[in-house]
C-alpha cells in the first residue's frame, strides 16, 4: 500500500512539473507544399531538429510536407488564423495580396544567387512589415533554382525567338513571349512532357529542375542558363504564438532560423548545379546566353520591372532603388 502511495505521489509531482513553464512541452505543426525529398522540405526538417535540440525537446515542430496538411495557397491563411503555428510558402503565390510579395519573380531583375540575395535584403524590411500587419513574423527565406530558356535551335538574340511556340505558365512568362514576338501557349507543368512530345511547343522557360523532371532532352537540344529569376520560399510564424514563448525558446528559434536560411541557400546552389549536370549528361547543350541575347533579355526585364512598379507604387520603387544602389 505504501509502495502504491509512493507511486501516486511521484506521478502527481511529475504531472505538476510538466505544467510548469520550464517543463512544458510545446508541439507545433509546420505545413509545407513540396515533396519530402525536395531541398526545401529537407531543410525544414533540419530546422525542426535544430529547434528540438536547442530547447531540449521542449519545442517540437512536425513538418507536414507535400501539402498534406494544407494546400499551398491555404498555408499562409492557416498560420494567420492559428490553425497552424508556423508554415512555409512560395511568397510570390500571394502577389495578388500585395505586389511586394512578387518582387523576386520580376524577370531579369536578379539573375544570380548573389543578386537574388541582394534583392532579398532590399525587399526584406518591406515584406516583414507587410507580414507583421497580417499577424505574421518572418523567420527565414530560401531560394529555388534559377530559370532558363529551353529551345531546339541556337538563340543568339531575341530576334531568334520570334515565331517560336512558347510555353507560358504564369503572367510573367506569357508577357515575355509577347514581348519577344513568340506564339504564346499556356501549358502547366503536368502537361509539359506531352506538349513537348507532340510538338505543341518548341521553347519554354523554367528551371533545370523542371527540365529534368519533364525529360526535356527527349525533344529539346539547348538550355540557356539565363538565371532569369530566382523565386523564394519564406518560413513564418504566427506572431502571437512567437510572443507567447519564453525568451530562451525565442532565441533558440531565431538562431535555428538563421542557420536554416544559410543552409537552404547553399543546398539550392549545390542542387541547381546537379540539375544542370543532369541535362548535360543527357546530351543537351547547356550554356550561358550570348552577350547580345543577355542584353536583349535585360531590356525585356526593364519593361516587366516598369509594369511591376506601376502596381507596387512607392513601396516597390523604394525596394528597387535600394536593390540597384
Amino acid at each position: 500500500m505504501s509502495s502504491f502511495r509512493s507511486l501516486v505521489l511521484v506521478a502527481t509531482v511529475m504531472a505538476a512539473m510538466s505544467v510548469q513553464p520550464g517543463f512544458a512541452q510545446t508541439k507545433w505543426n509546420l505545413p509545407a507544399a513540396y515533396p519530402p525529398d525536395n531541398p526545401h522540405s529537407e531543410n525544414l526538417v533540419l530546422f525542426a531538429k535544430d529547434v528540438a535540440t536547442a530547447t531540449g525537446n521542449k519545442l517540437q515542430i512536425t513538418v507536414h510536407a507535400g501539402a498534406s496538411l494544407f494546400k499551398a495557397p491555404e498555408i499562409k491563411r492557416a498560420v494567420q488564423t492559428g490553425q497552424a503555428q508556423i508554415g512555409e510558402v512560395l511568397i510570390s503565390l500571394h502577389e495578388n495580396e500585395d505586389p511586394i510579395y512578387g518582387v523576386d519573380v520580376i524577370p531579369f531583375l536578379a539573375t544570380s544567387y548573389p543578386e537574388s540575395m541582394k534583392l532579398w535584403q532590399a525587399s526584406k524590411p518591406t515584406i516583414e512589415k507587410k507580414l507583421a500587419s497580417q499577424g505574421l513574423m518572418l523567420l527565414f527565406a530560401v531560394p529555388w533554382a534559377p530559370q532558363g530558356i529551353y529551345a531546339k535551335k541556337d538563340l543568339n538574340s531575341v530576334d531568334d525567338m520570334k515565331g517560336l511556340k512558347w510555353r507560358a505558365y504564369n503572367v510573367g512568362t506569357a508577357r515575355i513571349g509577347e514581348l519577344v514576338g513568340a506564339q504564346v501557349l499556356t501549358v502547366q507543368a503536368a502537361e509539359l512532357p506531352q506538349a513537348l512530345a507532340t510538338g505543341v511547343i518548341n521553347s519554354f522557360m523554367t528551371s533545370a529542375a523542371t527540365g529534368y523532371d519533364s525529360k526535356a532532352w527527349e525533344s529539346m537540344t539547348h538550355f540557356y542558363d539565363t538565371q532569369a529569376w530566382i523565386p523564394k520560399n519564406i518560413t513564418f510564424i504566427n506572431k502571437a504564438t512567437f510572443d507567447a514563448l519564453d525568451k530562451p525558446t525565442q532565441e533558440a528559434l531565431l538562431k535555428a532560423a538563421a542557420a536554416a536560411e544559410t543552409r537552404g541557400w547553399k543546398m539550392w546552389q549545390d542542387k541547381a548545379g546537379w540539375y544542370l549536370d543532369q541535362l548535360k549528361s543527357h546530351g543537351m547543350k547547356v550554356m550561358p546566353p550570348s552577350d547580345k541575347l543577355n542584353s536583349d533579355l535585360k531590356k525585356v526585364g526593364d519593361q516587366l520591372t516598369a509594369d511591376w512598379l506601376k502596381k507596387a507604387g512607392a513601396d516597390g520603387e523604394a525596394v528597387i532603388a535600394a536593390y540597384k544602389k
